[in-house]
């Protein structure tokens, strides 16, 4: 939530900066803020606060069962949400008219995971034939680790392999020795763990500890092991993990310069899937409205249907939204943790650093 926060206020002040919004005379955006407390009903409550102070567009909130929330609301409050991330296909596909959404969906991931995975087969000349699939139980967790699990057992994958263990265990959840113990007895190829900060740390230490032998941990898609405490924690541990997330595109100008612009305001910290995109939402918003030349919800609504924002920010192309509410640009990036930093390694085009895979050494090789 920081970060999402911290790349929204960027934005903002970006955007004032160049003259706010021209066609309304330099209008300037002001930032309301909310805190959903990850709680659905809280985002909901939230959302109808921010809107009686005046609130004339919604973004937000990185979960996924808490967009749903404020989708639902935001419909009938007639007021327009621009997610900036959240996943789940089912909020776009209620026919909603006043949401739209710049992250890509669970859909969208599974084909990126697909095509990173069949191209690490084919270019490391490995056999990946028995995954193992761990989620968190909220709305995206469950999802996502569905999502990907359908995915492999429809043959999805251009290779043959099977899920021999799908293991859900409750977001914030204190202890992962069963699970990491069920993983260890099916004797994977490869784990594809959808996690949180919290649990993918305990998932890391448990595996550690119980001496649990892989090719690779690939996640399909989650935040857990992307962020900063996630590597400042595990150290070494942390290191080649893999995640198939939407993620900054470090080759390009924008984010370059926004990038620059968020260390030097927070020492140690970088742009990354959360504050990119939430700085993105706004410049959508942002965007809209100087075409719209209004507040009016209909006028915003229209000059968003119309959007073609290009940006190279955030890895994919230029923000377009299809009659859903969908970015159809939208894209995930294979990232990769090397030498305690974050690393785009596919697609080669925006690539950092070459990938490594299978891990050199076992969790328990690494000297910690």
């Amino acid at each position: 939530g920081i970060a999402c926060r911290r790349g929204n206020q960027l934005a903002v002040d970006d955007v004032n900066a160049r003259g706010g919004i021209k066609s309304m005379g330099g209008a300037k955006l002001k930032l309301l803020l909310g805190d959903s407390e990850a709680k659905e009903e809280v985002g909901r409550t939230e959302t109808e606060r921010l809107i009686k102070e005046g609130a004339v567009c919604i973004t937000g909130p990185f979960l996924s069962g808490v967009a749903m929330a404020i989708a639902t609301l935001c419909e009938a409050r007639r007021v327009p949400f621009v997610i900036d991330i959240a996943a789940a296909d089912v909020i776009t596909q209620k026919g909603y008219k006043y949401t739209f959404r710049c992250f890509p969906t669970v859909s969208t991931f599974m084909k990126s995971m697909g095509f990173y995975l069949s191209q690490i087969v084919q270019e490391k000349k490995v056999s990946i034939k028995r995954i193992a699939v761990t989620n968190t139980g909220d709305l995206f967790g469950r999802v996502q680790g569905k999502a990907f699990v359908d995915f492999v057992k429809a043959k999805k994958l251009p290779f043959a392999a099977e899920i021999v263990e799908h293991i859900e265990y409750p977001l914030g959840v204190a202890d992962l020795s069963a699970e990491i113990a069920k993983i260890k007895a099916v004797k994977p190829d490869i784990l594809c763990p959808v996690a949180r900060p919290g649990d993918a740390k305990l998932m890391i230490r448990e595996l550690y500890k119980q001496r649990v032998e892989l090719l690779g941990i690939i996640s399909p898609g989650s935040p857990g092991w992307y962020e900063p405490e996630f590597i400042r924690d595990m150290g070494k541990l942390g290191e080649f993990v893999m995640d198939n997330v939407p993620w900054v595109n470090p080759i390009g100008n924008m984010y370059k310069e926004v990038n620059a612009k968020f260390s030097k305001l927070y020492p140690g910290k970088y742009l990354d899937t959360n504050s990119g995109y939430a700085y993105l939402g706004v410049l959508v918003i942002a965007d809209a409205l100087e075409r719209a030349k209004s507040t009016k919800a209909d006028d915003i609504i229209e000059a968003l249907r119309k959007t073609y924002l290009k940006q190279d920010l955030m890895v994919g192309l230029s923000v377009a939204f299809d009659s859903k509410g969908d970015n159809v640009n939208a894209d995930a990036a294979m990232i990769q943790i090397l030498e305690g930093n974050v690393k785009v390694v596919l697609p080669q085009k925006a690539a950092e650093a070459k990938y490594v895979f299978p891990m050199p050494k076992q969790l328990w090789e690494r000297g910690v």
